[in-house]
């Protein structure tokens, strides 16, 4: 197919050679898409290349395109900030998204007026005002400036209180219980008042060392000036700051400001986590969703999550980053964010501004860390995915996309997803998961111990198909209730079947059940790399809208099927290497055992060894060689055994419950 950007491609000649920035627009000349280049000659023509070599959300974004412009700037910092401020003007549908995952509360401190006043605050600050935060719950500031204002009474009330106490002259009942300095009355000067708020601003920026000597060098003397009275006081002051001290977790050893900052990612979804450490302190975190309307690695992710982070942070910006890979561009972005840095901290200690760090813990506390933040991620991750999955109308829509794009007489209300799982072509095992109305119906599912034991998906798919809807057709021909009252557990058809795989694994799928009667159903490949849909007897596969709540659930279902797989699969490897038939073989240990499994791959490869080949094995001698044999070639009892064969083993999801009459 034709790439459309060549009905506007520019003259390569005519595209300087220098960083920038470039800008695709539709036929109404919106901005649909912003890009930086250090080249953009070399990047812009990459776009015009043959259609077949360009990433399916890629060639949405030039198809809705009409016309491409450049910027061209002296250096890739500029580019950097560009493109940040060209994507935040234009907010182009092609650019990657990021959504606050849920609405943080912040405890600003409103240094812009004459009298500040403490608040929680969900909103952007003020220019001039001070932000603390983010944090996890807006109870865990309520407690902390609770516990705060015992030491740093400053205003607390709104406006309209301040102006009404003003006016008559009388401090309101915060006042009296010592959680504000009252500058209303002129109890406390505006001056004494913003000393108030600046030690409170300290605090929470992590220098608390001072506080807690002067509470306690203030508590030493009044207790020696015999006023126990004022001590008291000064000593609940004391309790109270190293309480809030105790609500801002430790995370380093030393007295050091950083940001770490970690991604969870697939390839259509991503979270960000970012946590905010001062003076060794956890003050703050945040997390992101983000929607990848454009292809990005992660590191091409984290440098513009990192430019709208720092963007909107201001001058909070640390000496240092933690991050799981380097961004690109990481020497400009380390520029650009040293730039923006303001001398609040560094200018007063007088030393100079330095460049921003970005760095990948390798060992220590901060790996340790980094691995916390990490999990936040996944599991903000995971907990967005079930979020979704638990909308009904969001289900609702997914089916009925998914009915439209297939071409389906009916919405697939139960989808069976099958994917298979090996070691090295050992161990093979397959998994099917069934999803009833969007959602997984954890007691139909069935794992399969194949008779395969080649590395050979293609023959696993087969076989995993032919045993289903074999066992299908036999449900379907018994009655709903037999004669003994046994019923039917396992007879319900699916609408939809998806194979893990492209057209191949679905052409092994169609082959499992050509000889069975199949016709209600519709088969379809799911090939990874491109979340494509593959039919049978179609040429082009159905590509569903990025973002659309059909392939959310297409992904679900496909991702669930290979974690039920691969847990199968690890059971089995663990049971064949912890309970191996080695174990009755007089003179094997576990030195041995674990040496021939490695040689031979399984028990079934040992059964079929000679004993030269025994021998040749590390540890084991000729006489031990021919024991193994003997044991594995000595006749068994000849009493039947009650037993399922591992070739025919189809257990259910749930253990401890009586196997149904599955595949």
């Amino acid at each position: 197919m034709r790439n459309p950007a060549l009905d506007f491609r520019p003259d390569p000649g005519a595209i300087p050679d220098a960083p920038g920035c470039y800008q695709f627009k539709d036929g109404t000349g919106r901005v649909v898409y912003v890009g930086k280049a250090k080249s953009l000659r070399s990047r812009v023509s990459s776009y015009f290349q043959a259609w077949g070599g360009i990433a399916p959300r890629t060639r949405a974004m030039l198809e809705a395109a009409r016309s491409i412009e450049w910027i061209v700037v002296d250096a890739e910092v500029e580019a950097l900030h560009l493109e940040y401020t060209l994507i935040q003007k234009h907010r182009p549908r092609y650019n990657v998204k990021y959504r606050d995952d849920k609405s943080y509360p912040y405890l600003v401190l409103t240094t812009s007026e004459d009298v500040p006043r403490a608040r929680v605050a969900r909103t952007t600050a003020k220019k001039g005002d001070r932000r603390f935060g983010p944090y996890a719950h807006a109870y865990a500031i309520r407690e902390t400036l609770d516990l705060l204002l015992r030491v740093f009474p400053v205003r607390t009330c709104s406006q309209g209180v301040y102006d009404r106490a003003e006016r008559s002259g009388r401090p309101c009942l915060l006042h009296h219980i010592d959680r504000c300095a009252a500058p209303c009355t002129g109890e406390v000067s505006h001056d004494e008042h913003r000393e108030l708020v600046d030690g409170l601003a300290a605090f929470l920026d992590g220098e608390t060392g001072p506080v807690v000597e002067q509470l306690e060098s203030s508590m030493a003397s009044a207790s020696a000036e015999l006023n126990f009275e004022a001590a008291a006081r000064l000593r609940d002051q004391l309790f109270a700051a190293r309480r809030a001290m105790e609500k801002q977790q430790v995370v380093a050893e030393k007295e050091e400001d950083f940001d770490a900052i970690a991604v969870h990612e697939d390839e259509l979804e991503a979270s960000v986590q970012a946590f905010f450490v001062r003076r060794g302190r956890l003050v703050g975190r945040k997390g992101w969703s983000v929607d990848k309307v454009e292809p990005l690695s992660t590191e091409a992710l984290l440098t513009s999550f990192v430019v709208q982070l720092y963007a909107e942070r201001g001058d909070d910006v640390p000496p240092q980053v933690l991050v799981p890979v380097l961004p690109d561009d990481v020497d400009a972005l380390s520029t650009l964010l040293a730039e923006q840095r303001r001398t609040t901290r560094e200018g007063e200690r007088g030393r100079p501004i330095q460049r921003v760090r970005f760095h990948v813990p390798q060992r220590g506390d901060k790996l340790a860390f980094m691995a916390t933040v990490e999990h936040n991620a996944k599991e903000a991750f995971q907990r967005g995915r079930m979020k979704r999955a638990s909308d009904f109308d969001a289900r609702s829509r997914a089916l009925k996309e998914l009915q439209d794009a297939l071409d389906l007489d009916e919405a697939p209300l139960r989808i069976e997803c099958y994917d298979i799982s090996h070691l090295g072509g050992t161990e093979v095992v397959g998994s099917m998961v069934v999803f009833e109305d969007g959602l997984p119906r954890k007691s139909d599912y069935r794992r399969f111990k194949l008779s395969v034991d080649t590395n050979d998906d293609f023959a696993a798919m087969r076989e995993v198909l032919h045993r289903r809807f074999k066992r299908l057709a036999e449900e379907r021909a018994r009655p709903i209730v037999d004669d003994d009252g046994e019923a039917r557990k396992f007879a319900y058809p699916p609408n939809l079947v998806i194979v893990d795989g492209g057209v191949g694994q679905l052409n092994a799928a169609l082959d499992g059940v050509a000889d069975l009667p199949t016709d209600d159903i519709a088969f379809v490949g799911l090939a990874k790399k491109f979340e494509e849909l593959w039919r049978p007897d179609h040429a082009r596969p159905v590509v569903l809208p990025r973002g659309s709540d059909a392939l959310f659930l297409v992904q679900r279902v496909r991702d669930e099927a290979h974690r039920f797989a691969i847990q199968y699969q690890r059971s089995r490897r663990t049971k064949t290497v912890s309970h191996s038939e080695l174990d009755e073989v007089p003179g094997i240990g576990p030195a041995r055992r674990k040496a021939l499994l490695q040689r031979f791959g399984s028990v079934a490869a040992l059964r079929a060894a000679s004993v030269d080949e025994l021998a040749a094995v590390p540890g084991v001698s000729s006489t031990l060689a021919a024991t193994v044999r003997d044991h594995f070639t000595a006749p068994t009892s000849e009493e039947p055994s009650t037993a399922a064969s591992p070739a025919s083993a189809d257990t259910p999801a749930e253990l401890g419950t009586d196997p149904p009459h599955g595949p």
